[in-house]
């Protein structure tokens, strides 16, 4: 079976609502192509494959209301459950805000570590053991890359491995990406940025040093999960993580608040006898930033069959670098306009780099390394079909 994390609402790119929902392949969102994807599989499987959401309390009626265009989607468990959800803590007194523009914001979902513990409290657990699912393939919405693969199943099962994280060769732009570490005693442990020590960091960064990096798709046998909830009596201990934010995401000048989270990664240190397994860059195509959602959008990714996003076979596994200008371009709600006419075609594009205020029309091309630059007071517009090679 399959668990989508859809607990996200893209606060860093000034988002309230559901992140799946953003448009972002061919007219689909993030949750059309994960339906799509899931639907195909059945169809060339034959298998009943479910496709099980993990919400946070943000994201779940919006999310449910979306699915309704798909009534055959669900099988024999349900489509969805919810996660927990843990009070914001102010930086200055360590207290839980309290927020009465908005009382929901006091609170935050606890990380994506939060699926073991919620997959009981919900129940879903029991109902998908009761049921004979036995493996299930998590990841996250928006990384579209992701998706179930057979061979991966089949090898996981024929092993007899408790849980499985896939990992990937590290470019520049995974230098902060968490990495699996093995210890002295032999077991393997997930390394966080936010878990490192300033004098390491360095360290932490350096792609020769540590040459992979965890995708955040996780493979993991039911049973062995429950049977290692039983032993730890419901807690797999994961470490915390302390993120640094503001109560309104979409408000800098909101009081300054501590979300405290787990990585789902960081129980591969829970299971004897887990594993890591190197897969190719195409299973990694998340959208973290507007610079990943423009480069998805463009022609530098296809969707091929099964609804499968991949990057162009000329790019040969290599994405484009997209670099925007976070001052016009961080937010969602001032990408849009200045590229209402579409992405620029990326295919031939290594790296494009924007600085200041630009708008693009219809069928711009990028080719090689693209240095746009607007050091005027208004905005600068690039005309439809313009040729854009070089600085």
């Amino acid at each position: 079976m399959v668990i989508k994390l859809n607990g996200g609402l893209g606060t860093s790119m000034g988002m309230t609502g559901p992140k799946s929902l953003v448009e972002v392949k061919d007219g689909l969102t993030f949750l059309d192509i994960a339906v799509r994807q899931t639907l195909a599989l059945r169809a060339s499987t034959g298998a009943r494959l479910p496709l099980v959401l993990m919400h946070s309390f943000y994201t779940r009626e919006a999310s449910l209301a979306a699915l309704e265009r798909y009534p055959n989607l669900e099988v024999d468990v349900p489509l969805d459950f919810v996660q927990g959800r843990f009070p914001k803590v102010r930086v200055d007194d360590l207290r839980p805000v309290s927020w009465r523009v908005d009382p929901e914001l006091e609170w935050a979902p606890p990380g994506h570590g939060d699926v073991f513990t919620s997959l009981v409290t919900s129940g879903m657990l029991d109902k998908l053991l009761e049921r004979d699912y036995r493996y299930a393939f998590v990841s996250n919405i928006d990384n579209l890359g992701a998706v179930l693969d057979e061979r991966i199943l089949a090898w996981f099962a024929s092993e007899r491995l408790p849980f499985l994280m896939e990992v990937a060769e590290r470019a520049h732009g995974d230098r902060k990406g968490g990495h699996p570490a093995r210890l002295r005693s032999g077991g393997l442990v997930l390394r966080e940025i936010a878990q490192t020590p300033q004098e390491d960091l360095e360290a932490f960064k350096d792609t020769s040093r540590h040459r992979l990096f965890n995708a955040n798709s996780l493979w993991f046998d039911l049973r062995a999960l429950r049977d290692a909830l039983d032993e730890r009596e419901g807690v797999l201990g994961l470490p915390m993580i302390v993120n640094r934010k503001t109560v309104d995401p979409t408000d800098p000048s909101s009081p300054e608040v501590f979300q405290l989270e787990t990585a789902m990664g960081a129980a591969v240190a829970s299971f004897d006898g887990a594993a890591a397994l190197r897969v190719p860059r195409r299973r990694f195509a998340p959208v973290k930033t507007t610079n990943d959602l423009l480069a998805l959008r463009s022609d530098a990714y296809v969707m091929g069959e099964g609804a499968r996003v991949e990057l162009a076979p000329e790019r040969k596994d290599v994405p484009p670098l997209v670099d925007l200008d976070t001052a016009f371009y961080r937010l969602l709600g001032d990408f849009e306009p200045r590229f209402a006419r579409g992405a620029p075609s990326l295919v031939g594009c290594e790296r494009l780099k924007v600085i200041g205020d630009v708008a693009f029309g219809a069928g711009v091309v990028a080719r090689g390394s693209v240095l746009v630059e607007n050091r005027g007071g208004s905005q600068l517009w690039i005309d439809d079909g313009a040729f854009l090679s070089g600085v």
